[in-house]
């Protein structure tokens, strides 16, 4: 249930997708509404919070003092809030129109913009290589991309085989890195967002990415494994420090 007039548009501004960097802003609440377990939520109307999606995790934020998870609200396509278990009733008397300040874990954004920016690079230099893109894992500790490689061309069944495509990955990404690549977005003609790492990587993305490719700190490619015809790439990745 939303708390609108189903007449009322319900207006939200996706800062996330504009401003990786912005850690906190004062807002108001544009809706609210109850999850079919009862519990509550709210959205506001400018939105820093990313939910989790497009192999990317959702930022861990606050509303004020309340503790709140970010999810993509299917009725409404809004990004809503909901609090955590201990801070369950949090939420409770705040109404549409209300002030209010949200803030995000900035060492946390930063962590996942760099994971996701890294996914692309290194699924850029798989291209290279002649692999298409299967799924992609974004997360702390778990980050991977999944490829189909070609029916022909390097036997991949091979370690040695992998390990030297691996440093082919490797010397790729050092490249791009040293280039200092620009990441950027803009919408196709279709209005689908795409995100750009300078004229290597384009890709339709709503996660949230670095400003450019030097803010990256140690993309490593940790394993090459070939597994029921799918190759898995693992990697890590940070972002440097700010000043």
């Amino acid at each position: 249930m939303v708390h609108l007039n189903e007449r009322q548009k319900i207006s939200q501004d996706a800062l996330y997708l504009e401003d990786t960097y912005l850690g906190d802003v004062h807002t108001s609440v544009t809706a609210t509404g109850h999850d079919e377990a009862g519990g509550r939520w709210l959205a506001v109307r400018h939105n820093i919070f990313h939910p989790q999606g497009g192999g990317q995790p959702a930022d861990r934020g606050w509303l004020g003092e309340c503790e709140v998870v970010p999810v993509r609200h299917a009725a409404t396509g809004l990004v809503v809030l909901h609090a955590t278990g201990s801070h369950s009733a949090g939420l409770d008397d705040l109404s549409e129109g209300d002030l209010v300040h949200t803030r995000i874990d900035a060492g946390l954004r930063l962590l996942h913009a760099a994971l996701h920016t890294a996914g692309h690079l290194v699924e850029a230099a798989c291209r290279v290589e002649g692999w298409t893109l299967a799924g992609s894992n974004h997360f702390p500790g778990q980050a991977r991309i999944e490829l189909t490689p070609p029916e022909t061309g390097a036997q991949l069944t091979d370690a040695e085989e992998r390990e030297k495509a691996a440093d082919r990955l490797r010397a790729f990404i050092a490249a791009a890195m040293a280039d200092d690549l620009p990441v950027t977005a803009d919408h196709d003609d279709e209005g689908h967002r795409v995100v750009r790492l300078g004229d290597v990587h384009a890709a339709p993305c709503g996660g949230t990415h670095v400003r450019s490719l030097a803010d990256l700190r140690q993309v490593t490619i940790s394993a090459v494994k070939l597994k029921k015809g799918r190759l898995r790439v693992s990697y890590t990745a940070g972002h440097r420090t700010l000043r």
